[in-house]
């Protein structure tokens, strides 16, 4: 119901602002601008379906060669310990902690083509489980929050876009990333924790946010011992060697087995294709709302009464510069990424409200893309609480981001 009312209420609040600036401003080009908008992002969420048949043909393809193979019951079986506390509902050893693992392992080396099929066959899992199939079970929530948070370890793609833009050191971000995005992920799942009643103070949940630390500090360490050219070349090899390195795993472990790996991967691709073209209508959805709020001029409403407020209250106004990323983070990646890249080219890559967008993009996930797409797959209609605490995420890492980046900037 959530999404019901967030879906509507963008299309209505468009409507009236356009109205309003229609009638008492004389802008006749609102309205158009709105329609061109929804029949633009239709097309848009038409093609993004369209360009992931393949992606997700290819990883769930391997994904059946890991199941038949046995190598996704094995990372099952690994990560029992942990995820028994953080997924108490899913039983023991089940498959699906394996397709878990593989989707958060690909966000965290920033592989977002890899993470968005490994999550569908995740969410497709749970919802084997799940004994109302219309509605998100806890297992889904805690998943889909996981996901918001973006952990990313390796964020390649910021790092190319810095150095593209001039800046004097693009990997001087890195290490705010890393602890603004920690910092989302762990109060994402402490608040879902909350709400589903379970405790978070256990050996295996604590030795896994130690580790968690240890890597992030290691991976922080090199970022700054090593040159920005053989840091890209470093994260790129590091990221593709380990991704490389699952297929043949999953290839090896289903020869092993005597799975006709070839038939295995052509029936998982199959399924890969019908998931894809049955995400058509839940992203042209949200795509289109999302647009006609933005071209309503809503979303600059929004954003120019943050800035009185933060200019008001004494704040840096240089934050207000690099707030439409943040905002637009959880509505869309490529509108968040295309903030970013506006406030780097207009203020400077080098610049606090440069910086503090980098931060911003590289810190969260796409909330409502992911709500849409993920639920959307299974056919959940009540997303009960999974916006709210995907979005409080989102806010924590917003408040993080603007610290962390006011301690290092």
């Amino acid at each position: 119901m959530a999404l019901n009312y967030i879906w509507a209420g963008f299309l209505i609040v468009a409507f009236v602002v356009a109205a309003f600036k229609l009638v008492f401003l004389g802008d006749v080009e609102v309205f158009p601008a709105i329609i061109k908008s929804t029949m633009d992002n239709a097309a848009t969420g038409f093609d993004i379906s369209l360009g992931l048949t393949g992606v997700l043909a290819l990883w769930m393809g391997v994904m059946r060669i890991g199941e038949q193979g046995g190598a996704v019951n094995t990372l099952a079986r690994w990560l029992s310990p942990l995820f028994k506390r953080l997924f108490p509902d899913i039983p023991e050893g089940h498959p699906v902690m394996g397709n878990i693992f593989m989707n958060l392992s690909a966000n965290m080396l920033g592989l977002d083509n890899a993470a968005t099929p490994l999550g569908l066959k995740a969410m497709e899992g749970l919802q084997e489980l799940n004994p109302r199939k219309d509605t998100a079970s806890n297992p889904m929530i805690m998943f889909l929050v996981m996901n918001t948070a973006g952990l990313t370890i390796v964020p390649v793609s910021i790092l190319a876009y810095r150095a593209k833009l001039g800046a004097a050191q693009p990997t001087d971000v890195f290490l705010p990333i890393l602890l603004t995005t920690l910092i989302s992920l762990v109060i994402g799942v402490a608040i879902t924790g909350m709400k589903q009643r379970i405790s978070l103070f256990n050996r295996p949940v604590m030795i896994t946010l130690t580790l968690l630390s240890a890597i992030v500090a290691m991976v922080g360490w090199g970022a700054y011992s090593l040159s920005r050219e053989d840091m890209g070349v470093i994260s790129n090899n590091v990221a593709n060697v380990i991704l490389l390195g699952i297929i043949m795993a999953f290839v090896v472990a289903g020869l092993r087995k005597r799975v006709n790996v070839y038939d295995a991967f052509i029936e998982g691709a199959k399924g890969g294709f019908k998931t894809a073209i049955g995400i058509i209508p839940y992203l042209i959805a949200i795509l289109i709302a999302i647009g006609a709020f933005r071209a309503s001029g809503a979303m600059d409403w929004v954003l120019d009464g943050i800035g009185w407020v933060v200019t008001a209250c004494g704040g840096n106004n240089d934050i207000t510069a690099a707030l439409p990323t943040a905002f637009m983070k959880p509505l869309s990646g490529s509108g968040a990424r295309g903030m970013m890249l506006e406030c780097m080219t207009t203020y400077g890559a080098d610049s606090f409200a440069g910086r503090l967008s980098c931060i911003f993009q590289g810190s969260t996930d796409t909330t409502f893309y992911i709500l849409a797409v993920y639920f959307g797959s299974v056919g959940i209609k009540n997303t009960r609480y999974a916006l709210t605490c995907g979005l409080a995420a989102d806010l924590a890492s917003i408040v993080a981001a603007i610290v962390i980046a006011n301690m290092f900037f």
